[in-house]
């Protein structure tokens, strides 16, 4: 398995030559060109802009199924996208592993601000390691409850405050979920999520976890 961080919260996971892409805001990163690659799956955490990014674009290209809450499911296939309209709670089952949606602490409203559904984060089991993407969210005990169900090895979690977690609440958040890898997400896109790497990455590994930064200009 291949974790790529594109930018924001945007990642490619690649898997048994399945490629799948979780909130596509690829026009943060010049270097990731979508067109040359074989697309999959699409999962989208929620509905605002910075996370439904190119979706429907590469929905519609690859023929690529979207997978997201009902009401945001429902949006894709009214734009002429494959998409698979879901909820919270069962493990959704794929060629290449399993997804199951969570609820994520924070609003959601489509393109035009009618209602989007429900936030989410996603807990991808994929050859045998367990993913958490936060999505957006602030800092909330569920994140215990993941722990005690589905302990995931690598925790993507949004550091840039304003909007989700900052710093200081996503190290607590890593602590909580007990993931041993940390890789942040959701910073320093724009002005007022700018955040303190050095900062979070100290704060997380005096637990004795590890902060893994990946570098979207070097996919």
């Amino acid at each position: 398995m291949d974790l790529k961080y594109i930018g924001h919260s945007a990642f490619e996971i690649k898997t048994n030559n399945k490629t799948i892409l979780v909130d596509p805001f690829v026009s943060v990163n010049p270097k990731y060109n979508w067109h040359d690659y074989e697309i999959n799956d699409i999962f989208v955490t929620h509905a605002h802009a910075d996370h439904l990014g190119a979706a429907i674009e590469i929905s519609k290209e690859k023929n690529a199924p979207v997978t997201a809450v009902v009401e945001l499911a429902q949006y894709f296939e009214k734009q002429g996208c494959r998409a698979n309209g879901i909820n919270f709670g069962a493990w959704l089952k794929y060629e290449w592993g399993n997804a199951l949606f969570y609820p994520a602490f924070h609003t959601s409203s489509l393109p035009d601000g009618g209602y989007g559904g429900m936030a989410a984060s996603i807990i991808f089991d994929i050859e045998n390691v367990r993913i958490f993407h936060a999505g957006d969210t602030c800092l909330t005990g569920e994140m215990k409850t993941i722990k005690e169900l589905y302990a995931p090895e690598i925790a993507l979690l949004p550091i840039g405050g304003h909007y989700t977690m900052d710093v200081e609440h996503a190290a607590v958040a890593a602590k909580w979920l007990g993931a041993k890898t940390v890789i942040p997400m959701h910073y320093n896109t724009f002005p007022n999520i700018q955040a303190d790497l050095e900062k979070f990455t100290r704060l997380v590994c005096s637990d004795n976890r590890n902060v893994a930064v990946l570098n979207p200009n070097e996919i």
